[in-house]
């Protein structure tokens, strides 16, 4: 039922009269004078809920946005939660990156904290992500925040919340935090103290920097050249120190690209996935010439790697690796350094990772997507996401670390390259011994999210039977769960192979995002190779198929590919 236009005049003015940001304050006086009631509805229809990972939205005032008012009241929710959990003295550490608001967020946090008769310890300034998610085990904190929108447009931003285990939350404590959110009065009675926290130094750096040096094995080659983008965010001195640290050569940095800039300014969206982002790091990497080995790019927050190979006779001359190729290649590369524990991925993930650990009889789990889950597998060793995500040192980064992937995929293609072979050569070793492994996705942003709910009531109620001429051998509505996964909104279909098609195998998985405005639909094909010389063929019959299964699941979605 629509919100009256006088009722939505008077919460927007309640709002306005505990706002403590000028700038939104006037934002909002400036909507309610012109009584928009088309834009008041979108900000107050609801409030910003929990999701993949924690709050995520566009800056702006109202409680469906992002806002000091909005993080004011989540950090007292979560004060509240610790307290009632019996860490009420305990320690909360805060990092942010750079984007617009972040740095205000971080020290509204800390005040709260500090107000709720919680410590409180700013990071010393815009770091990556999984410098805060060390530091949470580093220093015994109960909890952590890292204000962060990741890869998001620059209009958004984002508090992801981590508890004393260096991991992001997950049910129940989100549905009690979010509870202990909804409780909270009027902002006025929320003690925000003036100053009490810590500000750390950078002993908290140089010890996650010395951490980094662990995923590398000592004497091992350190001659790849890099072309390094850090997608204007905060990525750049950290990684370039972790390089040194190592002994690698200095990476060749994007220049247009190094400094954090919230704006953006040479990417549509900063995100290495997105059509156009790599394009100023191939250009460097093309007038360096043949010097560079591999490309490599952070996300503005440094918690995921991007990976390029060089790719002659194309007309960028490099190519994007997915994440799920990487997330092969260091699984192999970990397999060989004769690593030992529990090998795991999610579910929309490729199914290769399976097969390298149980050909070395290595545990393997599947969770959930995102890595608050991952980071929960009970004797984790490695884990991956195909969205470019890496956890390569659980022991000192319970979530995805863009840094130590990127030191680790850089001294895998230096081994490579003393015995004369690149990461495309090792690629293609994969899938000679466990068939070739190809993955697609097919991804819709909406700017009316009922889009994707009618998406997928109709994959629901008209489930599909063919896909590409491969018939569903198996559907899985993934809200009932499953007996080792929790319930979710997702959609699964394994297809069966055909030997005349040449094609082994395939899947899809369909979701909604939990960070974005988007349906997604995760594709893979697995095509058997009897010979380095079936490859090519293997090659052209997994793109015919996942370009068949995308146009098949988005007719049946009823969306535009």
């Amino acid at each position: 039922m629509a919100t009256e236009p006088a009722e939505l005049i008077n919460r927007a003015q309640a709002w306005l009269a505990e706002d403590p940001d000028p700038e939104t304050r006037g934002e909002l006086a400036k909507l309610i004078e012109a009584e928009d009631t088309d834009e008041l509805a979108a900000r107050f229809a609801g409030t910003l809920q929990f999701g993949t990972a924690g709050l995520r939205g566009e800056l702006g005032a109202g409680p469906m946005r992002m806002n000091r008012s909005v993080v004011i009241r989540a950090a007292a929710g979560l004060a509240a939660y610790l307290k009632a959990q019996g860490e009420g003295s305990g320690l909360v550490v805060i990092g942010y990156d750079a984007r617009h608001k972040s740095a205000d967020f971080a020290r509204d946090t800390a005040a709260v904290m500090v107000g709720a008769g919680l410590r409180a310890a700013l990071l010393p300034r815009p770091l990556p992500t999984p410098v805060l998610a060390f530091a949470i085990r580093h220093l015994g904190a109960v909890a952590g925040v890292e204000v962060t929108a990741s890869h998001n447009p620059p209009r958004d931003n984002g508090y992801k919340v981590y508890l004393g285990d260096g991991s992001q939350i997950v049910p129940p404590a989100d549905a009690g935090i979010a509870a202990e959110i909804a409780a909270v009065g009027p902002l006025d009675g929320v003690p925000r103290p003036e100053a009490g926290w810590e500000t750390l130094d950078e002993a908290v750096l140089t010890a996650y920097l010395e951490r980094t040096d662990a995923v590398l094995t000592p004497g091992s080659p350190r001659d790849t050249r890099v072309v390094y983008t850090p997608m204007h965010g905060v990525g750049r001195d950290t990684l370039v120190a972790a390089f040194a640290r190592a002994g690698f050569p200095a990476p060749v940095v994007v220049a247009k690209q190094a400094e954090p800039d919230p704006d953006f300014p040479t990417v549509a969206f900063p995100n290495p996935e997105e059509p156009g982002a790599m394009d100023l790091a191939f250009a460097a990497a093309r007038a360096a010439g043949a010097d560079i080995d591999i490309v490599i790019a952070n996300d503005p927050d440094a918690d995921r790697c991007a990976v390029a190979v060089p790719a002659p006779g194309t007309p960028e001359g490099w190519r994007m690796l997915r994440g799920d190729e990487v997330g092969a290649l260091l699984a192999a590369h970990l397999v060989r350094k004769r690593a030992s524990g529990t090998f795991a991925t999610t579910i929309v993930s490729s199914q290769l990772l399976s097969r390298i650990a149980a050909a070395s009889a290595l545990p393997y789990e599947e969770t959930l997507t995102g890595f608050k889950w991952l980071a929960r597998v009970d004797g984790l060793r490695y884990a991956f996401e195909e969205a470019l995500g890496y956890c390569v040192d659980p022991e000192g980064v319970r979530d995805k670390d863009g840094i130590t992937a990127a030191l680790l995929i850089t001294e895998l293609a230096a081994e490579l390259k003393q015995d004369g072979r690149t990461l495309t050569d090792l690629l293609d070793d994969l899938a000679r011994e466990f068939g070739l492994h190809a993955t697609d996705q097919l991804s819709v942003r909406v700017e009316d999210l009922s889009l994707i709910a009618d998406a997928m009531r109709r994959l629901r109620e008209q489930p599909p039977t063919v896909l590409a001429g491969l018939a569903v051998s198996r559907a899985d509505d993934l809200t009932q769960g499953t007996e080792t996964l929790p319930p979710t909104d997702g959609l699964r279909y394994y297809l069966a192979g055909s030997p005349e098609a040449g094609i082994e195998s395939a899947r899809v998985v369909v979701r909604p995002s939990g960070t974005e405005p988007k349906l997604k639909c995760y594709l893979e094909v697995v095509v058997p190779v009897a010979s380095p010389e079936a490859l090519p063929e293997a090659r052209t019959t997994a793109t015919a198929a996942l370009a068949a299964i995308k146009r098949d699941v988005s007719a049946a979605a009823g969306i535009d590919a």
